[in-house]
């Protein structure tokens, strides 16, 4: 600015808005996503099987944190990866601004709340994004487990665990003549034999939670940086970088396919969840992460365009030339 002072803004309902409106959602995503994921509060649907089902009959790989990607792997870096990122983004923006021509023509001012708070465009958007980001992680776990409530679909290895006596369901061996099941079993206590908690476990496999947070975390950075990173004299580095970002979660979807603990149905439909829960956050909440320019702004804005055509309005010619006529009338 001219005057060397910065721009201010002032705002008294951000604070409370902050407080009671998004901490509030926040929270309740965040409860949600609990209930589905550590109580009974949403029973699974028990969906049945066919008997000698080779679909489902394939070893137990064990626990999960047994497996070559545990969630104690996952978790923390669908978590920390993007939290770094857009803390290194915008602490970069920050003390390394672009050059006036490559930045947004609406700047963020400066937010005055009261006699002591001030909320600095980089602060804000700080928070912004991360807390976008935090509310689709929760989301994309409520999506994944509501899927696999509602839906019960057993995971490769759920007859390893059931271990469902086939002389009392009924099951007739199977013959060579006549190969793959042919009796579908309902019955609620065919699992009576196995350890309910990985029964439990066996049923939830529709889609894959593990592939829908990394699909969400990677697309949401990837989208992150390409729109906020900017790169001179290469037009190789953000593309690599973002093929180097979905690398560790197509790996995450074959390890879960090459264990039995899920099928590509689960880990295609978990990536589906994740990418497009992350495009729509970025796309329509926190708008590509820009600036927005106000309506008015963006339907008037002839700034750089030169000057604006005019349009000779043949009733207006009328009008001069009757008035031009009634003048020298007057005048004679």
């Amino acid at each position: 600015m001219a005057s060397g002072r910065p721009d201010l803004k002032r705002s008294f309902s951000i604070i409370p808005c902050f407080i009671f409106v998004e901490s509030v959602l926040l929270g309740a995503v965040v409860l949600l996503a609990y209930r589905l994921e550590y109580t009974d509060t949403f029973p699974v649907h028990m969906q049945g099987f066919f008997c000698y089902d080779s679909t489902y009959a394939k070893p137990y790989p064990g626990p999960e944190a047994t497996s070559r990607v545990p969630p104690a792997l996952i978790y923390p870096l669908v978590t920390a990866g993007p939290a770094i990122t857009i803390l290194f983004g915008e602490l970069a923006r920050a003390f390394f601004p672009a050059p006036t021509s490559t930045v947004p023509a609406l700047r963020e001012k400066t937010i005055v709340c009261g006699d002591c708070c001030r909320f600095s465009p980089a602060l804000r958007r700080l928070v912004r994004f991360l807390g976008v980001y935090s509310f689709g992680l929760f989301t994309t776990s409520i999506f994944a487990n509501a899927g696999q409530v509602v839906t019960g679909n057993p995971t490769p290895h759920f007859l390893s665990v059931c271990h469902p006596n086939y002389t009392a369901l009924g099951c007739p061996p199977p013959a060579t003549d006549k190969p793959g099941p042919d009796r579908y079993v309902t019955d609620q206590g065919a699992c009576a034999a196995g350890n309910p908690a990985l029964v439990a476990a066996a049923r939830r496999a529709f889609p894959c939670k593990d592939a829908a947070l990394c699909a969400f975390a990677v697309t949401y950075t990837a989208m992150y940086v390409t729109l906020v990173f900017r790169v001179k004299g290469s037009r190789l580095v953000k593309p690599s970088l973002c093929l180097a970002l979905l690398c560790p979660a197509f790996l995450v979807g074959v390890v879960r396919v090459a264990e039995y603990r899920n099928h590509w149905s689960d880990v295609l439909a978990g990536f589906l969840t994740g990418t497009a829960i992350a495009t729509f956050l970025v796309t329509c909440v926190v708008n590509k992460f820009q600036s927005r320019v106000p309506l008015c702004q963006r339907a008037f804005r002839w700034e750089g365009l030169g000057p604006v055509p005019a349009i000779e309005n043949p009733l207006e010619k009328l009008n001069s030339a009757q008035s031009c006529r009634a003048v020298l009338v007057g005048a004679t």
